[in-house]
C-alpha cells in the first residue's frame, strides 16, 4: 500500500531548557526524530513530510535528506493545524500516517498494524494505562465502538475514569483528510485545533474509527524533559541488551550497556560492564570486551580480547589480537592476526602485520609494520614535521629497543635491531644493529643541590 507519513516536529520543548529543538536531542547517539524517520521508512512510504516550527531550520539542516519534504508551522496552533501545513507536500496515497518526532521508540510493526487497520476508516493507536492522567481518553459507546477522543483538559470526571488513552498516532484516509482538517475548530480549553477532533468528524460522515492497542506502552512515550529522555534511553538500551542476550551474547550486566548504532555479534561473545558501542561495530566469534571500553565503527575478528579501558575507533582488528588495557586505537588502523597492543599504547593510521607487538607505552602513527616485530616500551614514531605527516616502514622480524624515536620518513629493513634509547633518522639496513649513543660521563664527588634555609638571602 502506498503511504504518506507526516512527522510532527514543531514543538519547542520548553522543559528541555535548551536552544536545541527538542527533536534534535539524541537518544542512543541519534536525534529523536531520526529514530522516527527510520521507523517510518521501514514501511516504504511514498512521501515523508516533517512539520517543523521552533528552531526549524536546525531541524532541516540536521536532517539533510532530499527524500524528505518539510512544512513550516508558524505559529503553532495545535496538531490539526500542523497536519494542515503538510497537506501540499503529500501524495495521493490512500493512507496518511501521523506520528510524532519526539516518540523515538515506536516500532515499524506497530505502525504497520495501524496502517493495515485503515481501510477507508480512521485508525487510532491506543493504550491501556493504570494511571491515564494527562492523556486524551478513548470514549466508546454501548456497542464498544469509538465515539470520541476527549483531551484531559476538556475531560469530565466520568471521562477521567476511562483507562484507554489516545497515543496521538493516527492513520487517516488521505482523500478525506483535507476536508476534515478544514472543518476543525478551536473551541476548547487550549484554543487549539486538535487532530483528534477528526474522529468526531469522521463518525459524522459515517466513517468508522478503528482502535489498535499498542502491546508495549513504552513505544508511545514522548520526550518533554531531560528526565524523560534519560528514561527512554534506558528503555532503548534494555531492548538492545535483551536482543543481544536472545542471540547468545553474554552481558555481565544488561543494565550497564550502551549501543549507539548497530552492534553485530558472532557466537560466544562476552561483553563486560559499562561498554559503549557507537556507529557500526562487528564482533566475531569468541570476542571478549573488558569493562569500560568504547568501540566506534570497528570490526573485531574472532578470538580477540579487548582489555579494560580501551578506546577503538574506525579500525579493523584481526583474529586473536590482544588490545589494552588502556590502549587507544585511532582511525585508519588495521591489525592482522595475533597482534598485541598493550597498556598506554596509541596506534593511528597504521598497518600492523601478524604476530607483531607493542606492549607498553608507545605511539605508532602513520606506520607500516611487518610480521613478528617487537616495539619496545617508550618507542614513538615521529610522523609530523609541523606541517606534513610522513610514513615509517618497519619490515618483518625487526626488534626495536625501548625509548626509540623513529623520525619519519624512515625505513627499518627486515631483521634489523635498534638499540634502546636511539634516535633513528636514516634507513636501517637489513639484519644490522643500529644505535645512537651520547658518551656517558661521570663527575666524581659531585654534590646534589640543596634547598636554602628560609632565613638565608
Amino acid at each position: 500500500m502506498s503511504l504518506n507519513v507526516v512527522i510532527l516536529a514543531a514543538g519547542q520543548g520548553k522543559r528541555m531548557y535548551s536552544e536545541l529543538p527538542k527533536v534534535l536531542h539524541t537518544l542512543a547517539g541519534k536525534p529523536l526524530i531520526a529514530h522516527v524517520i527510520a521507523a517510518a521508512r521501514a514501511l516504504r512510504p511514498t512521501r515523508i513530510c516533517v512539520v517543523y516550527g521552533h528552531g526549524g531550520e536546525q531541524v532541516r539542516e540536521a536532517m539533510q535528506d532530499p527524500a524528505l519534504a518539510f512544512a513550516r508551522q508558524e505559529p503553532q496552533l495545535g496538531t490539526g493545524h500542523a497536519v494542515q501545513q503538510a497537506l501540499p507536500a503529500l501524495s495521493d496515497a490512500p493512507v496518511t500516517l501521523v506520528v510524532y518526532g519526539d516518540v523515538p521508540l515506536i516500532r515499524p510493526d506497530t505502525l504497520q498494524r495501524l496502517v493495515d487497520a485503515c481501510h477507508g476508516s480512521v485508525a487510532v493507536l491506543t493504550a491501556m494505562l493504570d494511571n491515564p492522567t494527562g492523556y486524551g481518553r478513548i470514549v466508546r459507546g454501548a456497542d464498544r465502538a469509538i465515539e470520541a477522543i476527549v483531551e484531559e483538559k476538556d475531560a469530565t470526571a466520568e471521562h477521567k475514569r476511562i483507562t484507554e488513552v489516545n497515543t496521538g498516532v493516527m492513520a487517516l484516509p488521505t482523500s478525506r483528510l483535507a476536508r476534515w482538517l478544514g472543518r476543525l475548530n478551536n473551541d476548547n480549553a487550549q484554543r487549539e485545533y486538535y487532530l483528534t477532533d477528526v474522529v468526531k468528524l469522521a463518525l459524522n460522515d459515517g466513517v468508522s474509527v478503528a482502535a489498535v492497542c499498542v502491546d508495549d506502552f513504552s513505544e508511545t512515550l514522548g520526550v518533554n524533559s531531560r528526565a524523560q529522555l534519560a528514561q527512554l534511553e534506558r528503555v532503548f538500551q534494555r531492548r538492545c541488551a535483551e536482543s543481544l542476550l536472545d542471540k547468545g551474547v553474554s552481558l555481565a550486566d544488561p543494565d550497564r550497556l550502551d549501543v549507539r548504532g548497530t552492534l553485530t555479534c558472532g557466537r560466544d561473545v562476552r561483553v563486560d560492564i559499562n561498554c559503549v558501542f557507537e556507529g557500526a561495530v562487528t564482533l566475531g566469534d569468541g570476542v571478549e570486551i573488558g569493562p569500560n571500553c568504547v568501540l566506534r565503527n570497528v570490526s573485531v575478528a574472532a578470538g580477540t580480547r579487548i582489555e579494560p579501558f580501551s578506546l577503538l575507533e574506525e579500525a579493523a582488528i584481526g583474529e586473536r589480537c590482544r588490545i589494552g588495557p588502556y590502549a587507544r586505537i585511532r582511525p585508519g588502523t588495521r591489525l592482522a592476526q595475533d597482534v598485541h597492543i598493550g597498556n598506554f599504547v596509541e596506534v593511528k593510521a597504521s598497518d600492523i602485520a601478524a604476530g607483531s607487538k607493542a606492549n607498553h607505552l608507545a605511539y605508532i602513527g602513520d606506520t607500516t609494520i611487518g610480521c613478528n616485530v617487537n616495539v619496545g616500551a617508550g618507542t614513538i614514531t615521529c610522523n609530523y614535521d609541523g606541517a606534513n605527516k610522513h610514513r615509517t616502514i618497519i619490515e618483518d622480524d625487526v626488534f626495536i629497543g625501548s625509548d626509540t624515536q623513529l623520525v619519519a620518513p624512515v625505513t627499518v629493513r627486515r631483521g634489523a635491531t635498534i638499540g634502546a634509547g636511539s634516535t633513528i633518522t636514516r634507513e636501517v639496513a637489513a639484519d644490522s644493529l643500529a644505535l645512537t649513543r651520547v658518551k656517558q660521563a661521570a663527575i666524581p664527588g659531585w654534590k646534589r643541590p640543596r634547598k636554602k634555609n628560609r632565613g638565608q638571602a
